[in-house]
């Protein structure tokens, strides 16, 4: 298809895909019966990063067009025509945006009082920590955007990721598992972060089928959150869900857009840093067995992740190198068509992010 018919389809979608959060404001509008706050914070999160993404998507599809940021077909891609790359710079963009604006929307007093108090409280604790999240995405999305363009060896990508990881730590996003030792905690902190991040890129071989997990992990994270009263991590986890369903539509069921791989880093960071901020266990719960929410909430990522891994080193293959065996793959070798094995794994997703809440009132 040419350039021009690809960008005219864009535009399109783009103006389909903006059709729902627009009816969706206006029915809210109808009804104030929600307090607004903490409910109303986490709708404008949710929504505002959904709207933000879908106005990035449908401008940087054309811009990835015109400078050649394309997927191109090639051995074991189904896709017979190039494909931008407009995850990463669409997610980076529509959350950077946000984060901005909620910072100007805190300082200038823009919101309720209440809502302004326990917001500045959160910026306050987590000032430091804030900081980490936001140089890590900047990390992860310059290794994905890297990686989308020059295929770098595993080496150096590996280095880069563990950056990431070990900045993170170093600002106050760590992983304890009960164990009060600094060197532990930066331990299972980088190998976790980079757990996670590897799995969601491993996971992204199917339209719609990453960004539609980790959508799911991320309201179920923000449950969790909000439920335990962490505004921030709640609002947080909101934004990157709705950051997640603004791209989907240029992403599933057909492609008009692909994460990347800076979309699959910047995703798997976002999950990562979600499973580690919420305080799963503390006085208020202290069912031990909170601490493993995170597990079934990433699910999908992770099992699929430990059975490719475990068949690469069975068979003799390079666990880095790419092949067709992913969850995914095997349920669509079995008959079932792209779209319905990706319903499948978000529905399966669903029912585990619906355990872990059960894992923490248990």
């Amino acid at each position: 298809m040419p350039a021009q018919g690809i960008e005219h389809s864009v535009k399109l979608s783009f103006l389909r895909g903006c059709a729902f959060p627009f009816v969706f404001v206006i029915s809210r509008g109808v009804s104030n019966s929600m307090e607004f706050f903490p409910e109303g914070i986490y709708l404008i999160s949710w929504f505002g990063a959904m709207t933000a993404t879908l106005l990035a998507t449908g401008i940087w599809i054309p811009w990835c067009i015109r400078h050649d940021w394309m997927d191109q077909p090639g051995h074991r891609k189904i896709h017979k025509q190039p494909i931008a790359l407009a995850g990463g710079m669409a997610l980076g963009t529509a959350l950077f945006t946000i984060f901005g604006g909620a910072w100007i929307l805190v300082v200038a007093n823009l919101l309720p009082s209440e809502a302004v108090a326990s917001l500045e409280y959160g910026f306050r604790q987590r000032g430091l920590q804030i900081i980490g999240l936001v140089g890590g995405m900047f990390i992860m999305l310059g290794i994905g955007l890297w990686d989308d363009k020059h295929l770098p060896k595993p080496g150096p990508k590996f280095l880069a990721q563990s950056l990431a990881a070990l900045l993170v730590a170093a600002c106050g996003i760590k992983v304890t598992l009960f164990i009060e030792n600094v060197f532990f905690s930066y331990l299972i902190t980088w190998f976790w972060i980079l757990l996670v991040v590897n799995a969601c890129n491993f996971v992204d071989n199917m339209n719609g089928l990453c960004a539609g997990l980790a959508a799911i992990s991320a309201l179920f994270f923000g449950i969790h959150s909000a439920l335990n009263t962490h505004y921030l991590v709640a609002s947080l986890a909101f934004a990157v869900c709705g950051a997640l369903m603004g791209f989907l539509p240029f992403n599933f069921p057909k492609a008009k857009s692909f994460l990347g791989d800076s979309g699959s880093h910047l995703t798997g960071f976002l999950m990562a840093i979600l499973s580690i901020l919420p305080h799963f266990y503390h006085e208020g719960q202290p069912n031990p067995l909170a601490v493993i929410s995170p597990l079934p909430i990433l699910g999908i990522f992770l099992i699929d992740f430990l059975w490719v891994i475990l068949y690469r080193l069975k068979i003799g293959q390079p666990v880095y190198q790419g092949d067709n065996n992913h969850l995914s793959h095997k349920l669509h070798q079995n008959g079932n068509s792209q779209r319905r094995t990706v319903a499948i794994l978000w529905l399966i997703q669903i029912l585990l992010g619906i355990c872990s809440l059960g894992l923490v009132r248990s």
